[in-house]
Formats: C-alpha cells, sequence, structure tokens
C-alpha cells in the first residue's frame, strides 16, 4: 500500500485557518474600529462596540467618551424616530378627519402629540377640531403652541386670531382678548399683505371699537396690496363712508372705476 496516499492524510490547506478568518484581538479590532470611525464616524454599531472594547480594557476615560458619544447618537435616532411616528399619527388623524370621525380625528392628533410635542401638523388640526366644536380656549392652546413653533406662517396667526376675537364675546368666556386679536391679525398682514380675510375681519373689529383710523389704514392696505380685487375698494369705500371721509370714498370709486375700465380694455384688446 501506497503510505503517501493524499487522501489518508489531511492536506495543509484542509486544517490551516486563512489568516483574514482569525478572531482579531480586542487591540487589533479597536485599531481597526477607530480607523473606520476616523472615516464614518457615524456608524453606532461600530460606536458602541468601541465602548465595550475600550471598557474591557481598563480604558475607563476612553470608554466613558464613547459611551456618551453613542447615547448621544441614540438620543437623536430616537427622536427621529418619534418625529416620523408622530407624522404617521397625524396623517391617520388627517384620514379620519377627511371621513368626518371627528373624535378619532382627534385621538390620533393627540397620539401625535404625545410621541412628538412638536408635530406641526397635530398642533394645527387639534386647534381647528376644537374651534369646530366651539372649544375656544382649548383651540386657544393648541394654536399658540402652533405659533410658537412656525412664528412665520400666516395661517397660524390668523387662526389664532379668529380664536381670540370669539374668546372676547362675554357669552362664551370672561376674557378680554379682542386686543390680541387684532395684533395676531395685524401679524397676518405683516407675514401676508395680500391676506385679504384677514384685512377684512381687522377692518370690521376696528370699526365695532371705534378705531376709525385703524380701519382706514388696514383698507386702505388691502387696496394697494391686491389691485385687482373690486372687494377691496367697496370695502374701502365703505369704511370712507362710515367715517365721513365722502370725498376720499369718491376718490377711491373713480379709482375703481378707472381700473376696471383699463382691464376691461385690455382684455378686449387681447
Amino acid at each position: 500500500m501506497d503510505t503517501t496516499n493524499p487522501s489518508n492524510e489531511p492536506t495543509q490547506t484542509a486544517t490551516a485557518l486563512d489568516p483574514g478568518d482569525q478572531p482579531l484581538s480586542p487591540d487589533e479590532e479597536i485599531l481597526a474600529i477607530e480607523k473606520l470611525l476616523a472615516e464614518e464616524p457615524d456608524d453606532f454599531q461600530a460606536r458602541c462596540r468601541l465602548g465595550e472594547l475600550y471598557f474591557s480594557k481598563g480604558r475607563m476615560d476612553d470608554a466613558l467618551v464613547e459611551v456618551k458619544k453613542s447615547i448621544e447618537m441614540a438620543e437623536g435616532l430616537r427622536a427621529e424616530m418619534n418625529r416620523s411616528l408622530a407624522m404617521y399619527y397625524s396623517n391617520l388623524g388627517t384620514i379620519y378627519a377627511t371621513k368626518n370621525m371627528a373624535d378619532e380625528a382627534e385621538a390620533e392628533f393627540k397620539h401625535a402629540l404625545e410621541v412628538f410635542p412638536h408635530d406641526i401638523l397635530a398642533l394645527f388640526n387639534l386647534g381647528r377640531v376644537y374651534a369646530d366644536k366651539k372649544k375656544f380656549m382649548e383651540a386657544k392652546d393648541y394654536y399658540e403652541r402652533l405659533v410658537e413653533m412656525t412664528p412665520e406662517d400666516p395661517i397660524a396667526w390668523y387662526n389664532l386670531a379668529s380664536v381670540y376675537v370669539e374668546l372676547d364675546n362675554p357669552l362664551v368666556s370672561d376674557y378680554n382678548t379682542i386686543d390680541m386679536g387684532i395684533q395676531c391679525y395685524m401679524r397676518t398682514l405683516e407675514l401676508e399683505p395680500t391676506h385679504l380675510e384677514a384685512s377684512f375681519k381687522l377692518m370690521e373689529i376696528a370699526l365695532n371699537h371705534k378705531k376709525s383710523d385703524l380701519a382706514i389704514k388696514v383698507m386702505e392696505s388691502a387696496v394697494e396690496n391686491n389691485p385687482d380685487e373690486p372687494l377691496a375698494y367697496y370695502n374701502l369705500i365703505s369704511v370712507y363712508d362710515k367715517c365721513k371721509m365722502f370725498e376720499q370714498a369718491e376718490e377711491a370709486r373713480k379709482r375703481l372705476k378707472e381700473r376696471f375700465a383699463k382691464k376691461a380694455k385690455e382684455s378686449s384688446a387681447s
């Protein structure tokens, strides 16, 4: 029998491990992860593992740094997940609201805020839900939070203004909030000068509270910013008449006629 038959003896390649398959020592793994994190500092799993390795090697200061970084990254991931989850709850609430399922919609919007208190869609919709239910104190709370989150959004200020006006009604509450309502309408127009509904509501409030100068200023600005809107002119003329400014009213009528006569001529020419 040939005793050199390779089938009777294990070969070198069958028994020896590839050097690449050898487990790294802790020191080697630390070096590898440090190199990885130098290139990809946001690798969460690698950073967690590095903290464990530092701890196992007794490098407590290094372990402390890495664990703190891991916690910071984990908190960021959780916040992002909460923000996304709140968005889905808000979307679900919007679907319920579209189906006229107000109670279900309210529950989902509240759920969104439990997950992420700064969800803008949930704040807006809860304010609207409570305003529709004539629960104006609750609506006020949500709209106030909304304008804190979105101070440059004219719609948020407009909605808050409407709630303040409702709360000023003695049949609704004991609060005197009309001045806050006026300020909110003014902020709406500051952000969106062409917002006609805000102009009309502010004009009406100003006239009702004998603030003629404010009513005139608001409607003059409305005409200036909406030169092609007849309603702006009509309301300006009405304000002038109520304030006994008949010459100004007549002048506004002439401007209205001239502008729309010109537009009619341009339309026929084209």
